[in-house]
């Protein structure tokens, strides 16, 4: 219920009370800041791609910064945001914290060319999709061929980005492959290694 006193206020107090109300959230994304933290599923992933289609309403031309510190998930909702990046106009930079792993280092792979960061001491893992197999044989046999699927399909999406034969792709991701910043940059996971905020001056 809202405090009757709110319309009262001097202008610069309700301002001030307005603010007190919002979350850390809310401050980033008045910023064009998304932060994806923690597992990747269709809970998290509908989130972001609401913050994502909210900033391009707000403005169609300004970059988002999406910083990512996740151990992966869901393919079917990492794909979901994937798409989303690339459907909308805005240029989406992706910002790699502390670990991207799995569906996190597809994200941070699919943001804007030229505007793909890791910070300094960050990592990067890679590797193909895990998937549980149950059931009757003939249901085993579609996971299977489901899983096998998604793999090659994030395999292709990682070479698109980093342009690297799939073939190189597909080996590497055969097991866990972690890389550092230098490392990632160097395999086209990101284009620079920060240590500080973009534009910002050496003091």
């Amino acid at each position: 219920m809202k405090d009757p006193r709110f319309d009262y206020m001097p202008l610069a107090a309700r301002e001030y009370s307005a603010q007190r109300q919002m979350t850390v959230g809310d401050l980033l994304l008045d910023n064009r800041i998304i932060f994806l933290d923690g597992p990747i599923h269709d809970g998290s992933a509908n989130l972001v791609i609401m913050k994502l289609l909210f900033l391009q309403s707000e403005n169609r031309h300004q970059d988002i910064h999406l910083y990512i510190n996740s151990p992966g998930g869901s393919v079917t909702a990492t794909l979901a945001i994937y798409d989303i990046m690339q459907f909308i106009e805005c240029d989406v930079a992706t910002y790699c914290v502390g670990l991207s792993a799995s569906g996190g280092a597809i994200l941070v792979a699919g943001g804007a060319a030229g505007k793909r960061f890791a910070l300094k001491h960050s990592k990067i893992m890679i590797h193909q999709p895990y998937g549980q197999v149950g059931g009757q044989v003939s249901d085993i046999e579609i996971q299977a061929r489901d899983i096998l699927a998604a793999r090659q399909l994030l395999n292709e999406i990682l070479a698109s980005h980093t342009k690297q034969p799939v073939e190189k792709i597909a080996k590497d991701t055969q097991r866990d492959h972690y890389l550092t910043a230098q490392e990632a940059k160097a395999y086209g996971l990101v284009d620079e290694i920060l240590d500080r905020t973009p534009g910002d001056k050496k003091k």
